[in-house]
């Protein structure tokens, strides 16, 4: 079992991999572009990754400071470039990064990662993969002649994320590496992998496929980035890939549910459903009737609010997209529980598009529910909006999809309007676009 989960995170072998047989505390922190995760005294999201990056832009750690770092800000206009072809090209290897989190040489570490089944809270990974994507993106456009970077660089999308282990120890050693893998005149993707410290060998547990932005100095602008030039056919092919995925993610707009009609097998799929839940008693299509082991879509739904306080801010004053990330993640995970009766298992985390900045002070309000189970598997859609203090106007901000595995099998969601006939369907897109076959990860997430 073991064996197929790892050949299964090393298919994107182009990736550059950290260096193999490091152990517990072996590592030499003054090894350049390495950054270990320590707590420090702020109780959340404060660690060498996040002090790094309030250096680069000159962000302070105090809120009353915010206003005027935001001034400082505006002098660093000058130091954009007016096109792309005015920045030098830069490698992958120059914005390669790895991250360690030392859960088993620093045990101090472990409660804010702990669940209590005693393994790592998914939602926080979420919020170190968020921050080394950003830090990631700033090693490749950095500018040595300046003491702080011009670009503001924020997560557009979370493209792809897959996992290939079904639980992580919370007493083990975690790594994180990553790069930037592809860029277009203002945004770059950034491929990043994580690792568990076993015996003294890291094995891979997570690809993450994350695409920022860079905008100019007060956040208010795009701003161009440095090409990147692949050196070798597996960076190439990497290069190509990144390509791809922005073809691939053009398509999938175009034929979004929102935009076009679904297919005539959608259709299909649909009315047979709808024919599945028609009381054969009576002559109607009125009289509804759940089938064996079913449930109504509108009764899967979980809700919650939370108040945007200054202490989940970004470098950029606004509210951390890490946190919104962990905060509908942990609202799905419950979903998922819920609905199933069991504890799920997070196996995909994909499309997860930033539409819009969340200010701090904001409510904001989640909305959880499955829309689509197939055999063990569930999945959730989570919806967030936003409204500030003054105004009640709900925006969306963001739409999260989660892909989870019950421990048995989970009853079939039945939907029962045409809206939730198409959040069915959109929830079978996303189910069918996991990079691994359903068949495979029902061997290996087994616990070996």
């Amino acid at each position: 079992m073991r064996r197929a989960a790892l050949r299964l995170c090393t298919l994107n072998k182009g990736l550059l991999t950290p260096a193999r047989g490091l152990t517990q505390g072996s590592q030499n922190p003054e090894k350049q572009n390495v950054f270990h995760i320590l707590e420090a005294c702020s109780p959340i999201h404060v660690n060498h990754v996040r002090d790094k990056l309030r250096e680069i832009v000159g962000a302070s750690t105090n809120w009353r400071d915010h206003v005027k770092a935001m001034e400082e800000r505006k002098l660093l206009q000058s130091f954009l470039a007016k096109s792309q072809e005015g920045l030098p090209p830069r490698r992958m290897k120059d914005s390669y990064i790895e991250v360690l989190l030392p859960l088993g040489s620093q045990p101090e570490l472990r409660e804010k990662y702990l669940t209590v089944q005693n393994t790592v809270r998914f939602g926080r990974i979420l919020e170190d993969l968020d921050s080394l994507g950003v830090l990631v993106c700033y090693m490749h456009t950095r500018i040595h002649s300046a003491k702080m970077s011009p670009l503001s660089i924020v997560t557009a999308l979370v493209d792809k994320i897959d996992l290939c282990k079904k639980n992580l120890s919370p007493e083990q050693d975690i790594k994180f590496s990553g790069h930037v893998s592809w860029v277009g005149k203002t945004s770059m993707e950034v491929k990043m992998r994580m690792f568990q410290l076993h015996g003294n060998e890291f094995c891979p547990v997570l690809d993450a496929t994350f695409v920022m932005v860079a905008r100019d100095s007060e956040n208010k602008g795009p701003a161009f980035v440095n090409p990147l030039i692949p050196e070798s056919p597996e960076e190439e092919e990497l290069f190509r890939q990144g390509e791809l995925n922005k073809g691939r993610r053009v398509a999938f707009s175009s034929t979004s549910l929102l935009k076009m009609a679904p297919s005539a097998e959608e259709r299909t799929t649909i009315h047979e459903m709808f024919l599945s839940t028609l009381d054969p008693k009576t002559i109607s299509f009125r009289s509804r009737i759940l089938p064996p082991n079913a449930m109504w879509m509108e009764n899967s739904k979980l809700k919650s609010l939370e108040i945007c306080h200054p202490q989940e801010r970004n470098i950029f004053n606004r509210i951390f997209g890490g946190f919104l990330m962990r905060k509908a993640y942990e609202l799905g995970w419950a979903t998922a529980c819920n609905f199933g009766g069991s504890r799920p298992f997070v196996v995909a985390v994909d499309d997860i598009m930033f539409q819009k900045p969340v200010e701090v002070g904001s409510l904001l309000f989640l909305s959880s529910q499955v829309c689509f189970t197939q055999g063990n598997y569930i999945q959730v859609r989570v919806h967030s909006e936003v409204a500030s203090l003054q105004n009640k106007e709900h925006t969306t901000t963001n739409v999260f999809h989660f892909t989870f595995m019950s421990e048995k099998e989970v009853p079939l969601v039945c939907p029962r309007t045409y809206g939730e006939s198409m959040l069915y369907l959109d929830g079978q897109r996303h189910f069918n676009s996991m990079s691994v076959p359903v068949n495979l990860r029902k061997d290996f997430l087994v616990e070996p």
